[in-house]
């Protein structure tokens, strides 16, 4: 069973890490020009947004959802190294950053028709002030993906051996991203000493959209955090048992 768990760990893994790849490739491109970014960003749009797709991505992002909430309760001991620390903080802070994310641009989109690009959700962070977060959105999945697939394969030579590319590019990738959503940010604003206002319809719906985020991210913390309480009351239960038998 356990075998079972950690191919449909890894595999739901896989598929979060290849959309995390391809949103950094998207970002990175506007280093050369927002409208190459645009174009890659309809591709994503096309891959994620058509049925395959959102049923892959999303029943990829319950299921890792779910096994990391099954992890977190049957775990016994949390003696961790520091990478596996790091692993985890990384991992249960991305949905509190993802939420965000996926409520301005594809909750958005499905309830209000609000259809993004890359200038309107420039334009919108930049109005909002919240161009720091777009920064550090993609930066903890990124580490969470990375360690967990290095962790199934540093045992085979291969990985060894290719241990210096791999760090290189795991360090380089989100790096080029964030040059260039930067980028983004210069051409937007050069484009006028004003900004233009958000889009009228995430405007028009805003507090809408930010009753969905507190209610996502209220969910997302209680679940969590019950999962963890559960399982510290079954070890706690558990200890009693052994206590009593011996």
């Amino acid at each position: 069973m356990q075998s079972v768990l950690r191919r449909l760990q890894l595999g739901s893994g896989i598929v979060l890490l290849t959309y995390l790849f391809l949103h950094l490739i998207n970002h990175a491109l506007a280093i050369w020009s927002l409208e190459l970014a645009g174009r890659g960003l309809l591709v994503a749009l096309w891959l994620w947004r058509s049925i395959p797709g959102t049923f892959l991505l999303y029943g990829a992002a319950s299921l890792h959802f779910s096994l990391a909430l099954h992890t977190i309760y049957a775990r016994r001991q949390w003696t961790l190294g520091p990478a596996e620390w790091i692993r985890l903080w990384a991992g249960l802070s991305l949905p509190l950053l993802l939420i965000r994310h996926a409520v301005t641009t594809r909750l958005a989109s499905t309830l209000y028709g609000f259809e993004p690009n890359y200038e309107r959700v420039v334009i919108t962070l930049l109005t909002s002030g919240t161009q720091g977060l777009q920064l550090a959105l993609l930066a903890p999945g990124w580490v969470h993906g990375c360690l967990g697939l290095w962790f199934r394969l540093r045992h085979h030579p291969l990985a060894q051996r290719m241990k210096p590319a791999l760090l290189t590019f795991a360090i380089l990738l989100p790096l080029l991203s964030a040059g260039g959503f930067i980028q983004m940010m210069r051409t937007v604003e050069t484009k006028s000493f004003i900004l233009p206002p958000p889009d009228p319809k995430l405007v028009a719906h805003q507090l809408a959209l930010d009753a969905w985020r507190h209610d996502l991210v209220a969910i997302y913390l209680v679940v969590t955090i019950s999962a963890f309480v559960a399982g510290q009351m079954r070890n706690g239960l558990e200890r009693q048992r052994q206590q009593k038998n011996r």
